[in-house]
């Protein structure tokens, strides 16, 4: 399994300047929301404990968390729902958008825009995921043939190192349990989530198209429903 692309790296620093501003609070809080419909609990509900873990990550304060939460037990709160939508970007490139939203008549035409205005396509539901497969992924502050080795050994499927850090891919069933077993280890998860990873990637070699591809995913990126944009671009093109 390869290692994360530039859009990885690029998302990775443009959620820690969103946090400053606010907008990555807001993706989150409505991915606790979503995940807090399967119980508040984040002992007994694993996707909640996933998800309150991610916003702690990203400096989200402890009050926002609790009224995301929160959000379950209000009755005047509109209901939350996950919705994945499929596209095409530049390149012919595949592109999943996940969203939480509590209304997709407001959601869908977002989407819709960001993707057609900045050269790309929306696409039949069915079309682009086949090409990715749903599984685990957890990145650790970690380096070296002893931490993978550990890391595999907690039931990691896969481990590839990159920039300082391992990311650990597991199936499904497995993520929350290999994420105690590696925090059981000493290890500092720094995320753990689901992710849609591709079965295989298209390079993205032009800068041209890299540029326009990352307009794309950057727009979607950039709406407060989607709560992550997930590809098969492999961009290797120099876009400075």
């Amino acid at each position: 399994m390869s290692g994360h692309s530039k859009w990885e790296t690029i998302k990775r620093q443009k959620g820690a300047n969103d946090a400053k501003r606010g907008a990555i609070f807001t993706k989150l809080g409505n991915q606790i929301a979503v995940a807090a419909r399967g119980g508040i609990d984040p002992n007994i509900n694993s996707a909640l404990a996933l998800a309150i873990e991610k916003a702690k990550a990203a400096n989200m304060p402890g009050a926002n968390i609790q009224r995301a939460i929160d959000r379950v037990a209000d009755k005047n709160a509109a209901v939350m729902e996950e919705i994945a939508y499929e596209g095409y970007g530049p390149g012919g490139v595949g592109i999943i958008i996940e969203t939480a939203t509590d209304n997709r008549n407001r959601t869908l035409p977002e989407v819709k825009t960001a993707l057609t205005k900045n050269g790309g396509t929306m696409a039949d539901s069915g079309s682009v995921v086949f090409q990715f497969t749903r599984k685990g992924v957890i990145r650790v502050v970690a380096a070296g043939e002893e931490a993978l080795l550990t890391v595999l050994d907690a039931g990691a499927e896969d481990a590839v190192e990159e920039d300082g850090e391992i990311i650990v891919y597991t199936e499904m069933k497995d993520l929350a349990k290999v994420r105690s077993a590696l925090l059981e280890q000493g290890m500092k998860v720094v995320v753990a989530e689901l992710q849609y990873v591709p079965n295989a990637e298209v390079v993205v070699d032009d800068p041209e198209t890299a540029r326009k591809l990352l307009k794309v995913l950057d727009a979607l990126d950039d709406i407060d429903d989607v709560t992550s944009v997930h590809t098969n671009a492999d961009i290797t093109a120099d876009v400075a």
